[in-house]
C-alpha cells in the first residue's frame, strides 16, 4: 500500500470558536489559526499525530447547516475519529454523553467498536477503537449493540432524533 492513512478532512462551521471548544473538550484536539480576514478564517485542528480537520468559516456561507439523513448528504457523508485506545474511547464516550452530543450507543462491528456523534454544527461524526473482544472474521451489520456496554439483559439505550442508526 502507498498510503498510510488520512492527512485532513476540510469541514465548514457557523462558529469556530465554538468548534474549537467542543473538539478541544471532549477530544484533547489542538488548533492553530492559519488566516483570519474580511469574514474568512482557516483553522487547524489536530485529532491525532497525522490527522487533522482543516475548519473553515465563511461570513455568509450557511453550508454548514445543511444537514439530512445518512447518505443523503452528499460526496462526503461523516468522518470517523480514531480513539487512541480503549480507555481513551470510553473517556470520549463519557465526555459526549455529558454533552448530549451522542446517545451513548456503541455498535460492534466486529472488528472496531463505534459510537456515533453529533458536532455543534450538527455534523454527524463516529469515534472508533479496535474491539478488545473482537472474534477473527465475525462482522456484525450495524445497529448491533456491543456486550461490554449494553449487556443482553439492559434495555436498549433511547437514540438520537435522526440518527442512522435509530431503532
Amino acid at each position: 500500500m502507498l498510503l498510510s492513512g488520512i492527512n485532513h478532512v476540510a469541514v465548514l462551521t457557523g462558529d469556530t470558536d465554538r468548534f474549537l471548544e467542543f473538539y478541544g473538550a471532549v477530544f484533547g484536539a489542538t488548533h492553530e489559526v492559519l488566516q483570519e480576514q474580511d469574514g474568512f478564517r482557516v483553522t487547524l485542528v489536530w485529532v491525532g499525530p497525522t490527522a487533522e480537520l482543516n475548519v473553515f468559516e465563511l461570513r455568509g456561507n450557511a453550508e454548514h447547516e445543511r444537514q439530512v439523513p445518512m447518505f443523503g448528504r452528499g460526496r462526503l457523508d461523516h468522518l470517523a475519529l480514531e480513539a487512541a485506545s480503549l480507555t481513551a474511547f470510553d473517556d470520549i464516550r463519557e465526555r459526549l454523553l455529558a454533552r448530549h452530543a451522542t446517545d451513548g450507543f456503541v455498535t460492534d462491528f466486529g472488528h472496531i467498536l463505534s459510537l456515533f456523534f453529533r458536532d455543534p454544527d450538527g455534523l454527524e461524526a463516529e469515534v472508533c477503537v479496535a474491539n478488545p473482544d473482537a472474534q477473527p472474521g465475525v462482522h456484525n451489520p450495524p445497529g448491533t449493540p456491543a456486550a461490554r456496554y449494553h449487556p443482553a439483559d439492559a434495555a436498549p439505550p433511547e437514540r438520537l432524533a435522526g440518527s442512522p442508526l435509530e431503532t
